[in-house]
């Protein structure tokens, strides 16, 4: 093995190891490529694959050659990997909160499923609506633009010289926050005719004690939320394009160390 690293060149190997690192990092956080259903060793071929294919456009930084240096090195790329996944991340969970209010709304709280993109349990309408947008970010190519975004990096960013600067901070509390916002806008419609059909329930129990809701107000809110949910899920899926698009964009930040 020393023998292989001498005719190589130190500089090679460790411009490899960096640079493997950085994409193994992009891999591991980046919506798609780190669905739990694709095998490990596929993720490994693959970025094993962009490894060598992005070599040549590589340089290596300007760093002292120490094992502390190239440590740091290391966590600097796995940092960029962390926080540039966590933009886009950040825009599937608002989906998440969308669907776990209109879960609530409709009773299905306890209907749980493991979400095949996290991994986790999750209400099943969090799971419908982020498997349906993980098909919208494949129909607009969004793997071929974290893929460039890949290559960009290696033009604009040296391997091993990223910090997350005040900016890249503010924006990720900004987006924590328009999460939120933006999951109770998309679950409004549901929620809102949810809580209108309970007055019309409240109603009509006043006027007729012997309606039962158990029996019937629950089916009948269930099939007015699938309604109004089909009739604004193409919507839905248009807002998580625009800041699924954004977030890319946004995702230039990273790259600027100013």
């Amino acid at each position: 093995m020393q023998s292989l690293i001498a005719f190589i060149g130190q500089n090679q190997v460790i411009l490899f190891l960096l640079l493997f690192t950085r994409l193994s990092g992009l891999f591991a956080f980046f919506p798609f490529f780190s669905h739990t259903k694709v095998p490990m060793s596929i993720k490994t071929a693959m970025v094993l694959f962009m490894t060598m294919f992005l070599f040549p456009l590589s340089t290596l930084p300007d760093i002292d050659f120490t094992v502390g240096a190239i440590a740091l090195a290391v966590v600097s790329e796995i940092m960029l990997g962390l926080i540039a996944g966590l933009f886009l991340v950040i825009v599937f969970a608002m989906l998440q909160m969308a669907g776990m209010s209109i879960s609530f709304v409709m009773g299905f709280t306890m209907a749980s499923v493991i979400d095949p993109q996290s991994g986790t349990s999750s209400p099943i309408i969090s799971t419908i609506l982020t498997t349906l947008a993980l098909v919208v970010f494949l129909a607009f190519n969004g793997h071929h633009l974290l893929i460039l975004f890949m290559v960009e990096s290696l033009k604009v960013l040296p391997l091993g010289e990223f910090y997350p600067t005040q900016g890249i901070w503010t924006y990720l509390v900004s987006a924590v926050s328009n999460m939120f916002v933006f999951g109770f806008i998309l679950s409004f419609p549901i929620v809102g005719l949810s809580l209108l059909a309970d007055i019309v329930f409240g109603m009509l129990m006043k006027t007729m004690p012997s309606f039962n809701l158990l029996v019937v107000g629950f089916p009948i809110k269930i099939m007015v939320s699938f309604v109004v949910m089909l009739a604004v899920l193409s919507s839905m899926m248009l807002v998580f394009k625009q800041e699924m698009l954004e977030a890319i964009r946004m995702l230039s930040m990273l790259l600027n160390q100013q």
